[in-house]
């Protein structure tokens, strides 16, 4: 909690308020609530605020294990066993923190819908418009990449029967329907289904590796090399290139914001990360090692197609569902974002209009056809999420948090030795989030470039099969 002179003119969260009795006013813990919030809620408006924890919960397992959990067993090929595992640890630890740090942020501030408006807050209207943009173009990176993900399961049921940007194309579509339903509320039914589609898929995966007497990329009579190391021994640009998938797989809280303005009490915001995020953290570490340990350098990216072609199909057959909603959450979040920059102050923002329903659906298709675009530019699952990593995320999940916990935390600097020690810490994490910016992306570049140069990726808006 800040300081009392640095919180002047911050609107606190609401308090209880009590009447004269003693008793708690309801009325006036409405009003309060109302003035705090971005949405409202009366008469003759929609309301946003249906949300509970164990939903907002499962939304956020969903942003989080999604297309991500399928790019860390390559990575720890990369890295070495040991190395991935302790990326994966401390990345999942970090991006818990700042999670937590985003959503006690928004609880104390008022009129926080996105990260862009803790931006304002913390930086004035410049910080708030790049960081908008940082945010559009992240989830625009990993909407892609749901879309790419489902596009490669549709190759693998029809055995490639049609042009791959076609397959692309309906996928987008089917995201873009998904993608408009309007309240967090509605698409929590689709979050289930997506978070449990993905999770068995992996699970099946894992299994079928372990049934397995060699890969099934491996050469399958004589010798070869299997390729597991415990530590790895790689170039900067290939290991920052793996970090940076590393990081991305749990890195969209920034997703988790405009989840809290829908939440009927955000106050439960913490609760929510923290059961999210363990089940996150235990199934990445034991998903990706037992992949690796059973595949080594002949792991699939993504891995679902790592187990044989039978089990491919089945993988993908049974994710199929968990991609698309991966694909349909990220756009949904980009488009609200643009939604309430567009439309907050307006009576139109809850209002069944057709400048409402105008703007919403001109959102989700906007976003989605930018999302088509990448996934057919940019052909290959990893370098996205890379991309994302290290472009997007780094400073959207982990610098702007470390400086939105310093803002309210100045009185630190001159506390206790451990007050201190936290307090530059946190600057400690900017400083690691602009490495991360920097080396990521000329890594990730870099990587991108010499695929295209060997023959990795083929070209841009490609017919060819992405089932590799």
């Amino acid at each position: 909690m800040a300081d009392t002179e640095k919180n002047e003119g911050i609107t606190p969260a609401p308090a209880l308020m009590r009447s004269a009795s003693g008793s708690v006013d309801d009325g006036k813990v409405g009003h309060a609530e109302d003035n705090f919030e971005v949405f409202k809620r009366g008469d003759g408006q929609v309301d946003f605020r249906t949300v509970g924890w164990i939903q907002a919960s499962v939304i956020f397992l969903k942003v989080i294990f999604a297309v991500g959990v399928l790019t860390i067993p390559s990575a720890m090929y990369v890295l070495g066993a040991l190395p991935g595992a302790i990326n994966v640890l401390g990345w999942q630890a970090l991006n818990t923190y700042c999670a937590i740090i985003q959503g006690n942020f928004r609880n104390a501030h008022a009129g926080c819908h996105s990260i862009a408006d803790m931006a304002n807050v913390v930086g004035g209207v410049w910080l708030k418009e790049v960081v908008g943009v940082l945010f559009l173009v992240t989830y625009a990176i990993v909407g892609a990449a749901g879309i790419f993900g489902s596009s490669v399961a549709l190759n693998v049921f029809s055995n490639h029967a049609i042009c791959t940007n076609w397959f692309m194309a309906v996928c987008t579509i089917a995201v873009f329907i998904l993608a408009s339903a309007r309240k967090f509320e509605k698409i929590a039914w689709l979050t289930w289904a997506g978070f449990l589609s993905v999770y068995i898929a992996v699970f099946i995966v894992v299994v079928g590796v372990t049934q397995r007497d060699r890969p099934a990329a491996a050469p399958q009579t004589g010798e070869y090399d299997f390729g597991y190391r415990v530590i790895g021994n790689p170039t900067f640009v290939s290991a920052i290139t793996s970090v940076a998938t590393i990081f991305c797989s749990g890195a969209g809280t920034s997703a988790f914001l405009p989840v809290i303005s829908e939440m009927r009490r955000p106050r439960d915001y913490n609760k929510a990360v923290y059961l999210c995020m363990s089940i996150v953290t235990a199934s990445y570490l034991t998903f990706s090692l037992v992949v690796y340990a059973y595949c080594g350098k002949w792991v699939a990216s993504p891995s679902l197609g790592s187990a044989g072609d039978t089990l491919k199909k089945v993988a993908y057959g049974v994710g199929l569902i968990g991609l698309l909603v991966s694909a349909c959450l990220y756009i949904h979040v980009a488009a609200k974002y643009l939604f309430v920059r567009m439309l907050r102050d307006s009576p139109h923002l809850q209002k069944n209009s057709v400048v409402h329903w105008s703007v919403w659906l001109g959102c989700t298709f906007g976003m989605s056809v930018v999302a088509f675009l990448l996934a057919s530019g940019i052909p290959i699952f990893n370098y996205l999420l890379a991309l994302a990593g290290s472009l997007t995320f780094a400073p959207l999940a982990l610098g702007l948090p470390g400086y939105l916990w310093i803002y309210d935390h100045q009185h630190y600097r001159k506390g206790a030795w451990w007050q201190v020690l936290v307090y530059w810490l946190n600057w400690l994490m900017i400083l690691l989030a602009v490495f991360l910016t920097v080396g990521g992306t000329y890594g990730t570049v870099q990587s991108i470039i010499d695929a295209y140069a060997s023959g990795e990726i083929g070209q841009a808006f490609s017919c060819a099969d992405n089932n590799v």
